[in-house]
């Protein structure tokens, strides 16, 4: 039986999401001879056939198992001119769509409400550096939205201005999700990308206390899990952070060595403290203290700055900030604590050179079913059903204008898990409530 001041909390939250069901279920109109249990269920929150979507033609539960003939389809329907022109979406249509918020957030089907108690108490900040394809960011976006979340987004300032007024005519329809206040100006490898990441960091870290966990994406990424998912294995790291932390091949040790930006070649200065450079790459999976510190850290700071004319410090920073004493989540630098990107939970990219033919001895992944942009796959239908089985959280890359569908059967599978688990969580409630009702 639940004490009296939890028993009333519970009640007022369970009050609040049959409150939201009864709203929606007045918004969306339902057809004749659904049951109680289709409104319990959120199926208009589903994306199904009805949807005005060119990408319903597949059939996405073949796709996700891998069968031949529904592969075949899809990838030929991606080639065709007709179909190409009609899954372009310009940025004119979501500046126009978001003039309506309502509207915008109940036909593009956000999920408004916390789906779960476990997920309400459990909230995450999340940095997105953008630089174009509205429509993948949208996607993304809707994919990851929670109410109890924040989302900080970072418009590279060389953007298309059709894209700046789209993205912010979209972040502007919800009030967990802003622009960056120091927009840069993003070079590929250089020091920029990360500073995009540091304005974030700063800004989610002052805007609010209450989240747990930062993850920070690109526009070109797409989850592999459910919110409640990723809060349970957030969860199971019992404080400790998840990213690509290595020792640095030999290969890579140059682009620390050499200063690019000032007098390329010229040897630089050692690394402030003696401290050993790891190897790791852009995306991670850290805790509020880790961004505490990388904030405010005398150590940190020295290193930040160290590091602003190598090449490419994503790949390094990160990964050394995360061996060093005192870092909360951190690891000792000992080999023995070394994390491949493989281990680590944070985001799945097949490299081209890793790729190879099933039982491939060299292999580390099967071959890329989409096609590559430096040396990175761009997954196509037939990366999913390989994808889904990965314990990542995200996924990189995808492209809406070359493989819509790839996106299309992800967000449907992600959608139906989600809502699937919320029905199983109302259940649980209503017999937990029933139980204490009867005792």
């Amino acid at each position: 039986m639940f004490p009296k001041r939890g028993w009333q909390l519970w009640l007022l939250h369970f009050i609040a999401v049959l409150g939201s069901l009864w709203m929606l279920s007045l918004l969306i109109p339902l057809k004749r001879g659904r049951r109680p249990a289709y409104i319990l269920r959120y199926q208009w929150l589903e994306y199904t056939n009805i949807d005005e979507s060119p990408e319903k033609v597949c059939n996405c539960s073949a796709i996700l198992q891998g069968e031949k003939e529904a592969l075949l389809k899809a990838k030929l329907l991606t080639i065709t001119k007709d179909f190409q022109k009609i899954i372009q979406i310009p940025d004119e249509y979501y500046i126009n769509a978001t003039k309506d918020c309502r509207k915008f957030k109940i036909t593009r089907k956000y999920i408004t409400f916390p789906l779960s108690k476990e997920e309400q108490d459990f909230l995450l900040a999340y940095s997105m550096v953008v630089h174009h394809k509205v429509q993948n960011f949208e996607r993304l976006l809707r994919a990851i939205y929670a109410p109890q979340n924040i989302y900080c987004v970072h418009v590279d300032k060389k953007a298309p201005a059709s894209v700046f007024i789209a993205i912010n005519a979209i972040t502007s329809c919800f009030p967990n999700v802003f622009m960056v206040s120091k927009p840069v100006d993003v070079v590929y490898a250089g020091w920029t990308r990360v500073q995009a990441d540091l304005n974030c960091m700063a800004d989610l870290y002052n805007t609010s206390t209450n989240w747990k966990y930062f993850i920070n994406l690109c526009g070109q990424d797409f989850p592999l899990k459910t919110n409640l998912e990723i809060v349970q294995a957030l969860r199971s790291l019992k404080g400790g952070n998840s990213l690509e932390s290595e020792e640095m091949p030999q290969g890579k040790k140059r682009r620390v060595m050499n200063v690019y930006q000032v007098i390329d070649g010229q040897i630089q200065d050692p690394t402030p403290f003696n401290l050993p450079i790891l190897s790791g790459n852009a995306y991670i999976v850290v805790n509020r203290g880790y961004i505490h510190s990388v904030l405010e850290d005398e150590r940190i700071q020295a290193l930040i700055e160290w590091a602003k004319d190598t090449y490419s410090p994503d790949e390094f920073l990160w990964a050394t900030i995360q061996r060093m004493s005192g870092v909360p989540g951190s690891t000792w630098p000992n080999r023995k604590f070394d994390m491949t990107d493989m281990n680590a939970i944070a985001r799945m990219v097949k490299w081209q050179g890793h790729e190879g033919s099933e039982g491939s001895l060299q292999a580390v992944y099967p071959e890329c079913k989409g096609h590559h942009v430096r040396s990175i796959c761009v997954y196509g239908a037939g990366d999913l059903q390989w994808l889904i089985e990965q314990h990542h959280l995200f996924a990189n890359k995808f492209d809406a204008d070359r493989d819509p569908i790839a996106i299309y059967c992800l967000e449907k599978y992600l959608r139906h898990k989600a809502l699937t688990e919320q029905f199983k969580w109302i259940t649980k409630s209503i017999n937990t409530f029933l139980d204490s009702v009867g005792s």
